[in-house]
């Protein structure tokens, strides 16, 4: 029963997250974004404390449950583990192994002093749920959008609009290298040791395992009925069970229910100290297991063409060197971001204009910054404020973005095209949100000459309209440079 209730409810949420990161409408956030917002992490960065703390009771009375029911890269190295073949049944797939003390606690403080200093890229590539996410956003979503355009193409011949198409790109090569590594790593590691990057390397597994030691409810022995058949060390995925000995490492064990099921002697049981066990149910533990895990989960753009009527390539746009990173608005300054954002790419995901991307930066690595080379940020817009579970990018209204200055356009003379060709545009003053461009002649001694556009710095809130509208090739005439920390208008 027990590890009925496990698989059930971590299908439901590695499904649920999944789905979460693969949305291609934003309407998914509605009904699965509290998903997102109950990962250890990310409620630790976002200061949620209602979580925080009933992660850990959760942990006090039942165990490191959070790491088979509730963490979707702990449920990955389960798929994983599952898909080796066990030639013998009675070898079975695992074996007793000591925990590996001297690189989990050091791991753990190097990423605790990480998280304090704001080394975001060290938190990123460690952080469970982040490293899910980045594999589901590099990998999985391409294929899932091609799978969308697919269907968009089927409908659209019958003249349905029941889908559409999105642009499928690669929006960071270091990311997507990062993410496959990623696989590769956890697959290899699953499949030789079932769970050991969950109990060697994540820091959150590591940290709740000092809870799960002093948990309520445990995986214990009845000596009398064990035979010493060892079938519990062999199922066991944390390596954690010592048939010999009669013990289980609790700080490893995720409460899995394989070794109980494989007993055939009745010799494992989850339940309460033994001062408790006469009293107490086992489908009552199931029932409360299944309780607290699920009262603890409940605390587009349409594709570019690239030809202009059939007649003509256009040239694609390349992104300007900036001085300074461009951060979404919420996101208050360069610092926040860097301290709170974990890398986990769900707001890259979701924006719907292709502005969001992973970070190149040694220190920012995998943390969105804006480009503005396939769409500029839409001021009616804040859905990456919506998504955000770790506080990175604070809740903002869209009155409260459309005055909140994230930037500032940069005009460059030499791109221009009334300056290299001699002709009339006014793209950017014309897209202009704000107002914040109005062309000026070039000379103005010549009202009949060519005309530029002059920005008003005050009125400009960096949205890259102008940036992403500019017909000059490669680079564009006009771009956005960041600020470190954002201003309100």
């Amino acid at each position: 029963m027990l590890r009925r209730i496990r698989t059930i409810l971590a299908v439901l949420v590695f499904a649920g997250i999944t789905l979460l990161f693969l949305d291609v409408t934003g309407i998914l956030h509605t009904y699965l974004g509290w998903l997102a917002k109950v990962q250890f992490l990310p409620a630790v960065l976002a200061l949620n404390l209602v979580v925080v703390i009933a992660l850990l009771a959760l942990t006090l009375v039942f165990g490191r449950i959070y790491c088979s029911v509730i963490c979707p890269l702990g449920i990955l190295q389960d798929v994983f583990a599952r898909l080796r073949p066990r030639k013998n049944k009675k070898v079975g797939r695992y074996s007793y192994s000591p925990e590996v003390r001297w690189l989990r606690y050091p791991l753990l403080v190097l990423f605790i002093i990480a998280v304090v200093a704001g080394f975001g890229s060290f938190v990123a590539l460690l952080a469970p749920y982040s490293s899910f996410g980045r594999i589901v956003v590099n990998l999985l979503r391409p294929l899932y959008e091609w799978g969308n355009n697919g269907l968009a193409a089927i409908a659209e011949h019958y003249d349905s609009y029941a889908f559409y198409s999105t642009d499928v790109w690669l929006r960071s090569l270091p990311t997507f290298i990062i993410a496959a590594a990623t696989v590769v790593l956890l697959f290899v590691l699953a499949w030789r040791g079932g769970r050991t990057y969950c109990n060697t390397i994540c820091p959150v597994g590591t940290f709740l395992s000092f809870f799960s030691r002093f948990s309520f409810l445990k995986i214990r022995f009845d000596e009398e009925k064990c035979r010493n058949c060892s079938s519990c060390t062999k199922s066991c995925k944390a390596s954690c069970i010592d048939f010999q000995t009669h013990t289980v490492d609790y700080s490893r064990c995720v409460v899995c229910g394989d070794c109980i099921d494989s007993c055939k002697f009745g010799a494992l049981k989850y339940e309460a100290p033994a001062t408790h066990r006469k009293t107490t149910d086992s489908g009552r533990r199931a029932f409360l297991l299944s309780s607290a895990a699920l009262s603890t989960a409940a605390l587009a753009q349409e594709a570019k063409l690239k030809t202009d009527g059939g007649l003509a390539d256009i040239e694609d746009k390349v992104a300007p060197e900036r001085k300074t990173p461009i951060t979404p608005p919420g996101s208050l300054s360069a610092r926040n971001m860097t301290q709170h954002c974990t890398g986990c790419q769900l707001c890259i995901a979701q924006c719907p204009n292709g502005v969001l991307r992973p970070s190149a930066g040694l220190m920012t690595l995998m943390q969105p910054v804006m480009s503005y080379e396939r769409g500029y940020c839409r001021p009616e817009c804040n859905r990456c404020s919506e998504v955000c579970p770790a506080g990175a990018i604070k809740p903002i209204t869209v009155e409260e973005k459309s005055s909140t200055q994230i930037g500032h356009a940069v005009w460059i003379k030499k791109n221009c095209i009334p300056v290299s060709d001699g002709v009339e545009c006014g793209n950017c003053a014309r897209h202009c949100p704000t107002g914040a461009i109005q062309m000026v002649p070039l000379d103005p001694n010549d009202e009949l000459g060519a005309y530029v556009p002059a920005v008003n710095e005050a009125k400009c809130i960096g949205c890259g309209a102008c940036e992403n509208l500019c017909p000059a090739r490669p680079f564009s005439a006009i771009y956005v440079e960041g600020h470190e920390q954002h201003r309100e208008l």
